[in-house]
């Protein structure tokens, strides 16, 4: 395959508003469009094609070099005037696949995501640790382009990112960003964000929390002061909690309990939700701000399991939400059918019982 096809089907992938394309051998090229996969109408890919493929996107020499024992590869492609590109290289059955992200030139706004307001508060912390989680493909990297926007937008700060591989590129406005990338500025999260912690930084964005090392530094990073955002593959608060702590030895996990009620912010975990429409998803969010009662569940094991409980009965004080209180709001609003809330909620008859005292 040519760099110039290559670039086309990258061009009307774009044109398409699809999230991400798909090249695997055999196969021809997929767009997924409103979350639903849609071939084109083209010949399969053979495995010369994969080849030119990876030349095309992997810069790395030494991983080129190395191209027959690559098992899966993280990198990123930019077509000027189009967009950036986020991709996935990986081996299935013995031959190259590729899973290529959409990451528009336009760094996106909270409106832009229909975020709820909560998040300019979130936004304007001076320190702590923020986190956004939830499970791949639900938009964690444009939220955090999104926060990094409205810093740079409203204040002077020194913000670093961490990222793997870098998506949105930032612009000074009233802040000076410096993006690092993991494999090509820096050797890994850890070396990156402890060195961070020399840069003077006000601001740090590490792109994701892998292990413990790196929620061990976050939180330093945290506890002197500085404005840590990051994102878990979890899918909501209780989980996040329990994540971070489950990767610490037992013999620190209280320790590490004490670390993150002083110095957690919030959470804000993130699903896509299926549209009545059918005009493609709907972001719902679950919003946990850390209070008094909250650094108290975080504290104590035996009562974290409360902290959805705690976070549906501050709404209206705090401003939290959780993901039932959230799909409530999409139902009313008409965006999504009673039957998707229902299949989408924590519980489906609390949901309905919940729905019908209302």
């Amino acid at each position: 395959m040519e760099k110039e096809q290559f670039n086309r089907y990258l061009q009307a992938s774009a044109q398409h508003r699809a999230s991400d394309i798909h090249f695997r051998i055999g196969s021809a090229p997929l767009f997924r469009v409103r979350g639903v996969l849609r071939p084109l109408k083209q010949p399969p890919l053979t495995e010369e094609d994969t080849l030119d493929i990876a030349r095309i996107v992997i810069s790395d020499e030494a991983v080129l070099a190395q191209l027959h024992k690559l098992q899966d590869h993280d990198t990123a492609y930019v077509l000027p005037g189009v967009a950036r590109f986020r991709i996935n290289v990986y081996r299935q059955r013995g031959s190259l696949a590729f899973v290529c992200r959409v990451i528009s030139e336009q760094i996106p706004t909270f409106e832009d995501l229909l975020l709820p307001p909560q998040m300019h508060e979130l936004a304007d912390y001076q320190r702590g640790l923020v986190l956004i989680t939830g499970a791949a493909g639900t938009g964690k990297s444009s939220t955090l382009a999104a926060i990094i926007q409205h810093i740079n937008e409203q204040r002077a700060a020194h913000i670093i990112t961490i990222e793997d591989p870098i998506e949105f590129i930032h612009h000074d406005i009233q802040s000076s960003i410096s993006q690092r990338e993991v494999g090509q500025d820096t050797e890994d999260f850890n070396r990156a964000l402890r060195a961070a912690l020399r840069q003077n930084p006000d601001v740090i964005l590490v792109g994701e929390m892998r292990d413990l090392e790196t929620i061990d530094i976050a939180l330093k990073a945290a506890e002197t002061g500085h404005m840590v955002y990051s994102t878990v593959h979890t899918p909501d608060a209780t989980r996040t909690i329990g994540r971070l702590i489950a990767m610490f030895p037992q013999s620190e996990q209280q320790m590490v309990r004490v670390r993150l009620a002083e110095n957690l912010r919030a959470t804000m975990s993130q699903r896509l939700i299926q549209r009545k429409d059918a005009q493609g998803l709907v972001l719902a969010t679950e919003i946990m701000k850390v209070t008094g009662s909250v650094e108290d569940a975080i504290r104590n094991p035996e009562l974290t399991g409360t902290l959805k409980d705690i976070i549906e009965k501050s709404r209206e004080q705090y401003g939290m939400q959780s993901f039932d209180q959230c799909l409530t709001d999409l139902y009313h609003g008409g965006l999504i059918s009673l039957d998707t809330a229902r299949r989408a909620s924590s519980n489906a008859s609390d949901f309905e019982r919940a729905l019908n005292f209302e």
